[in-house]
């Protein structure tokens, strides 16, 4: 695995600027830097890292809190911790012997703008060569439409 630092997204000067991924094609640069930040968040590992974190009561969550929650090792999990850190998901501070980490919200919230449909327009319900979309798998859950009058 690469030592490269990741780039933070939303630190660049153009904030709203960006087109969402759903409704303009991506250039090659922002496709790069995005590929980084979602790799980051490719591991389950990861994930669960970061929901526990995301989740946590207070908007913070010890290092010693989240280590228990895995059959992994200290500095493996403090690995991934380093790795979601870089991509700008999460910061951390050092309070003595341990560390707390945090989501930095602005960095999921530009993500999920990325992806969200643009408001008034309907999900696709046939492919392009107009066939029927095949139904959601047994469990999941049809995409969520924003209510009518909602913010983005």
């Amino acid at each position: 695995m690469s030592k490269q630092e990741l780039p933070v997204l939303g630190q660049d000067g153009a904030e709203d600027c960006c087109p969402r991924l759903l409704a303009t094609p991506l250039d090659e640069a922002r496709a790069f830097e995005l590929a980084r930040v979602f790799k980051a968040l490719g591991d389950p590992v990861r994930l669960r890292l970061l929901s526990m974190i995301a989740s946590r009561a207070g908007g913070e969550v010890c290092v010693c809190d989240l280590t228990p929650a895995f059959d992994l090792s200290q500095p493996t999990i403090s690995h991934h911790l380093k790795l979601l850190k870089q991509a700008g998901l999460i910061a951390s501070e050092r309070r003595g012997t341990w560390v707390y980490y945090r989501l930095l919200p602005h960095t999921t919230d530009r993500l999920a703008a990325l992806l969200t449909r643009p408001a008034g327009e309907s999900p696709p319900t046939t492919t392009p060569a107009g066939e029927p979309l095949p139904a959601a798998p047994a469990g999941e859950r049809p995409p969520a439409t924003a209510p009518t009058g909602a913010a983005s």
